[in-house]
Protein backbone atom coordinates (compact mmCIF):
# COMPACT_ATOMS: atom_id res chain seq x y z
CA UNK A 1 0.00 0.00 0.00
CA UNK A 2 1.37 3.05 -1.39
CA UNK A 3 1.52 5.59 2.16
CA UNK A 4 3.01 8.26 0.70
CA UNK A 5 4.29 9.72 -2.85
CA UNK A 6 4.94 12.78 -4.86
CA UNK A 7 1.94 14.34 -6.77
CA UNK A 8 2.43 13.88 -10.48
CA UNK A 9 1.36 17.12 -11.12
CA UNK A 10 4.69 18.45 -9.45
CA UNK A 11 7.77 18.37 -10.54
CA UNK A 12 10.46 16.47 -10.00
CA UNK A 13 12.99 19.12 -9.11
CA UNK A 14 14.41 20.59 -6.00
CA UNK A 15 12.83 23.65 -4.46
CA UNK A 16 14.60 26.98 -4.54
CA UNK A 17 13.00 28.83 -1.85
CA UNK A 18 14.55 29.65 1.25
CA UNK A 19 15.28 27.27 4.47
CA UNK A 20 11.35 27.10 6.58
CA UNK A 21 9.24 29.01 3.37
CA UNK A 22 6.26 27.26 3.02
CA UNK A 23 5.90 28.10 -0.53
CA UNK A 24 7.14 24.04 -1.27
CA UNK A 25 4.01 23.08 1.36
CA UNK A 26 1.50 25.84 -0.26
CA UNK A 27 2.90 24.09 -4.17
CA UNK A 28 2.44 20.54 -2.93
CA UNK A 29 -1.22 21.11 -2.01
CA UNK A 30 -2.18 22.68 -5.22
CA UNK A 31 -0.60 19.72 -7.01
CA UNK A 32 -2.60 17.38 -5.41
CA UNK A 33 -5.79 19.50 -5.73
CA UNK A 34 -4.83 18.78 -9.53
CA UNK A 35 -4.42 15.24 -9.24
CA UNK A 36 -6.58 14.37 -7.12
CA UNK A 37 -8.88 16.68 -9.78
CA UNK A 38 -7.73 14.62 -12.40
CA UNK A 39 -6.85 18.15 -14.74
CA UNK A 40 -3.09 18.42 -14.98
CA UNK A 41 -3.50 17.58 -18.67
CA UNK A 42 -5.62 21.17 -19.43
CA UNK A 43 -4.74 23.34 -16.19
CA UNK A 44 -2.99 26.67 -16.91
CA UNK A 45 -1.25 28.07 -14.51
CA UNK A 46 -0.01 31.61 -14.35
CA UNK A 47 2.92 33.31 -12.47
CA UNK A 48 3.69 36.96 -12.04
CA UNK A 49 6.98 38.75 -10.30
CA UNK A 50 7.95 37.62 -7.00
CA UNK A 51 8.99 35.02 -5.02
CA UNK A 52 6.32 32.74 -7.23
CA UNK A 53 8.17 34.06 -10.64
CA UNK A 54 9.25 29.97 -10.60
CA UNK A 55 6.20 28.47 -10.17
CA UNK A 56 6.75 27.47 -13.46
CA UNK A 57 9.58 25.20 -12.46
CA UNK A 58 7.66 23.67 -10.45
CA UNK A 59 4.09 22.09 -12.03
CA UNK A 60 3.71 19.72 -14.85
CA UNK A 61 1.31 21.97 -16.34
CA UNK A 62 1.77 24.51 -19.02
CA UNK A 63 2.22 28.14 -17.29
CA UNK A 64 2.60 31.67 -18.70
CA UNK A 65 4.64 34.10 -16.72
CA UNK A 66 2.66 37.50 -16.27
CA UNK A 67 4.26 41.10 -15.21
CA UNK A 68 4.27 41.84 -11.95
CA UNK A 69 0.25 42.39 -10.39
CA UNK A 70 -1.26 41.08 -13.81
CA UNK A 71 -1.85 37.23 -13.22
CA UNK A 72 -5.55 37.86 -12.67
CA UNK A 73 -5.60 39.77 -16.23
CA UNK A 74 -3.79 37.33 -18.14
CA UNK A 75 -5.48 34.31 -16.44
CA UNK A 76 -8.86 36.26 -17.63
CA UNK A 77 -7.91 36.34 -21.43
CA UNK A 78 -6.13 32.90 -21.28
CA UNK A 79 -9.76 31.30 -19.77
CA UNK A 80 -11.97 33.64 -21.86
CA UNK A 81 -10.21 32.36 -24.66
CA UNK A 82 -10.04 28.41 -23.79
CA UNK A 83 -12.43 28.44 -21.63
CA UNK A 84 -12.46 24.75 -21.22
CA UNK A 85 -9.15 24.81 -19.86
CA UNK A 86 -8.48 25.58 -16.23
CA UNK A 87 -6.56 28.40 -15.11
CA UNK A 88 -5.01 29.38 -11.62
CA UNK A 89 -2.68 32.16 -10.44
CA UNK A 90 -0.24 31.75 -8.13
CA UNK A 91 0.55 35.26 -6.43
CA UNK A 92 2.72 36.71 -3.22
CA UNK A 93 1.09 39.47 -1.51
CA UNK A 94 3.48 42.11 -2.65
CA UNK A 95 2.28 41.62 -6.26
CA UNK A 96 -1.51 40.60 -5.57
CA UNK A 97 -2.18 43.29 -2.64
CA UNK A 98 -0.26 46.00 -3.90
CA UNK A 99 0.67 46.89 -7.71
CA UNK A 100 -2.07 44.11 -8.60
CA UNK A 101 -5.10 45.12 -6.62
CA UNK A 102 -6.91 46.67 -9.15
CA UNK A 103 -6.63 43.46 -11.64
CA UNK A 104 -7.80 41.50 -8.65
CA UNK A 105 -10.51 43.38 -7.65
CA UNK A 106 -11.61 43.53 -10.90
CA UNK A 107 -11.46 40.18 -12.14
CA UNK A 108 -13.56 39.06 -9.27
CA UNK A 109 -16.19 41.84 -9.98
CA UNK A 110 -16.08 40.55 -13.18
CA UNK A 111 -17.23 37.07 -11.86
CA UNK A 112 -14.26 35.47 -13.62
CA UNK A 113 -13.85 31.57 -13.70
CA UNK A 114 -10.30 31.41 -12.44
CA UNK A 115 -8.67 30.09 -9.50
CA UNK A 116 -6.55 32.79 -7.49
CA UNK A 117 -3.75 31.11 -4.24
CA UNK A 118 -2.35 34.00 -2.69
CA UNK A 119 0.64 33.91 -0.61
CA UNK A 120 0.47 36.48 2.16
CA UNK A 121 3.87 36.66 4.23
CA UNK A 122 3.18 39.93 5.38
CA UNK A 123 6.18 41.02 3.35
CA UNK A 124 8.15 41.37 0.43
CA UNK A 125 10.16 37.94 0.11
CA UNK A 126 12.53 38.30 -3.22
CA UNK A 127 13.48 41.89 -3.22
CA UNK A 128 15.03 41.99 0.03
CA UNK A 129 12.67 41.85 2.75
CA UNK A 130 10.59 45.79 2.54
CA UNK A 131 7.08 46.76 3.85
CA UNK A 132 4.25 45.24 2.32
CA UNK A 133 0.75 45.99 2.23
CA UNK A 134 -0.12 43.02 4.46
CA UNK A 135 2.57 43.90 6.99
CA UNK A 136 1.25 44.23 10.26
CA UNK A 137 0.86 47.62 12.45
CA UNK A 138 4.39 47.98 14.66
CA UNK A 139 5.90 45.07 11.77
CA UNK A 140 9.66 46.04 11.10
CA UNK A 141 10.60 45.45 7.71
CA UNK A 142 13.95 46.95 5.50
CA UNK A 143 11.70 49.67 5.11
CA UNK A 144 9.96 50.13 8.53
CA UNK A 145 13.12 49.66 10.88
CA UNK A 146 11.25 51.31 13.53
CA UNK A 147 7.58 49.08 13.07
CA UNK A 148 4.98 49.90 10.69
CA UNK A 149 3.34 53.14 11.47
CA UNK A 150 -0.05 53.27 10.58
CA UNK A 151 -0.74 57.24 11.02
CA UNK A 152 1.72 57.73 8.05
CA UNK A 153 1.76 54.58 5.92
CA UNK A 154 -1.64 53.30 6.64
CA UNK A 155 -3.04 50.08 7.80
CA UNK A 156 -3.02 46.42 6.07
CA UNK A 157 -4.74 45.78 3.16
CA UNK A 158 -7.39 42.59 4.07
CA UNK A 159 -7.88 41.06 0.73
CA UNK A 160 -10.93 38.53 1.99
CA UNK A 161 -12.33 40.89 3.81
CA UNK A 162 -12.21 42.95 0.83
CA UNK A 163 -13.11 40.91 -1.91
CA UNK A 164 -16.42 39.28 0.44
CA UNK A 165 -18.16 42.80 -0.40
CA UNK A 166 -17.51 42.31 -4.19
CA UNK A 167 -20.44 41.38 -5.66
CA UNK A 168 -18.34 38.93 -8.47
CA UNK A 169 -16.36 36.95 -6.03
CA UNK A 170 -17.73 33.11 -5.68
CA UNK A 171 -15.32 31.78 -2.83
CA UNK A 172 -13.25 33.45 -0.35
CA UNK A 173 -11.14 31.35 2.30
CA UNK A 174 -8.14 31.98 4.46
CA UNK A 175 -5.97 29.22 5.82
CA UNK A 176 -2.30 28.77 6.82
CA UNK A 177 0.26 25.85 6.71
CA UNK A 178 2.07 26.29 9.89
CA UNK A 179 0.77 23.28 11.39
CA UNK A 180 -1.17 19.84 10.35
CA UNK A 181 -4.24 20.82 11.31
CA UNK A 182 -4.60 23.80 9.02
CA UNK A 183 -2.26 22.19 5.99
CA UNK A 184 -4.83 19.93 6.08
CA UNK A 185 -7.29 22.60 6.02
CA UNK A 186 -5.35 24.27 3.50
CA UNK A 187 -5.46 21.51 1.50
CA UNK A 188 -9.35 21.34 1.70
CA UNK A 189 -10.04 24.80 0.43
CA UNK A 190 -7.67 24.83 -2.35
CA UNK A 191 -9.23 21.57 -3.87
CA UNK A 192 -12.84 23.41 -3.41
CA UNK A 193 -11.86 26.41 -5.55
CA UNK A 194 -10.15 24.18 -7.80
CA UNK A 195 -13.51 22.39 -8.28
CA UNK A 196 -15.46 25.44 -7.64
CA UNK A 197 -13.92 26.40 -11.21
CA UNK A 198 -14.29 22.85 -12.47
CA UNK A 199 -18.05 23.52 -12.02
CA UNK A 200 -18.10 26.87 -13.69
CA UNK A 201 -18.73 28.56 -10.32
CA UNK A 202 -16.91 31.82 -10.93
CA UNK A 203 -14.55 33.29 -9.10
CA UNK A 204 -12.00 31.56 -6.45
CA UNK A 205 -9.50 33.32 -4.29
CA UNK A 206 -7.75 31.08 -1.51
CA UNK A 207 -5.44 33.32 0.85
CA UNK A 208 -2.99 31.34 2.31
CA UNK A 209 -0.79 32.95 5.57
CA UNK A 210 2.82 31.30 5.04
CA UNK A 211 6.30 32.61 6.63
CA UNK A 212 8.83 34.43 5.75
CA UNK A 213 12.00 33.01 8.21
CA UNK A 214 14.47 34.56 6.11
CA UNK A 215 13.00 38.37 6.14
CA UNK A 216 11.27 38.17 9.04
CA UNK A 217 14.93 37.06 10.63
CA UNK A 218 13.86 34.00 12.30
CA UNK A 219 14.25 30.27 12.54
CA UNK A 220 12.04 28.15 10.64
CA UNK A 221 10.41 26.89 13.97
CA UNK A 222 9.88 30.91 15.32
CA UNK A 223 8.57 31.57 12.32
CA UNK A 224 5.72 29.79 12.17
CA UNK A 225 5.26 30.69 15.98
CA UNK A 226 5.55 33.84 14.73
CA UNK A 227 2.77 32.92 12.14
CA UNK A 228 0.64 31.65 14.94
CA UNK A 229 0.92 34.40 17.30
CA UNK A 230 0.63 37.65 15.12
CA UNK A 231 -0.43 36.71 11.29
CA UNK A 232 -3.70 34.54 12.50
CA UNK A 233 -4.90 37.23 15.37
CA UNK A 234 -4.77 39.63 12.40
CA UNK A 235 -5.53 37.52 9.67
CA UNK A 236 -8.48 35.37 11.27
CA UNK A 237 -8.73 32.24 9.31
CA UNK A 238 -11.60 30.75 7.62
CA UNK A 239 -14.24 31.31 4.93
CA UNK A 240 -15.42 35.04 3.90
CA UNK A 241 -17.62 34.00 1.42
CA UNK A 242 -19.42 30.72 -0.35
CA UNK A 243 -22.06 31.59 -2.82
CA UNK A 244 -22.63 28.04 -2.77
CA UNK A 245 -22.34 27.01 1.24
CA UNK A 246 -23.73 29.81 2.86
CA UNK A 247 -23.63 27.83 6.35
CA UNK A 248 -20.54 28.86 8.52
CA UNK A 249 -19.56 31.67 6.56
CA UNK A 250 -17.89 34.96 8.52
Amino acid sequence: MIVFEKPHALADVKLHYCPGCTHGIIHRLVAEAIDELGIEGRTIGIAPVGCSVFAYNYFNCDMVEAAHGRAPAVATGVKRANPENIVFTYQGDGDLASIGTAETVHSAARGENITVIFVNNAIYGMTGGQMAPTSLPGQITQTSPYGRDVKTVGYPVKICEMLSQVDGATYLERVAVNNVKNVKAAARAIKKAFQYQVEGKGFSLIEVLSSCPTNWGLTPDKALKWLEDNMIPYYPLGVYKDKFAQEGTK
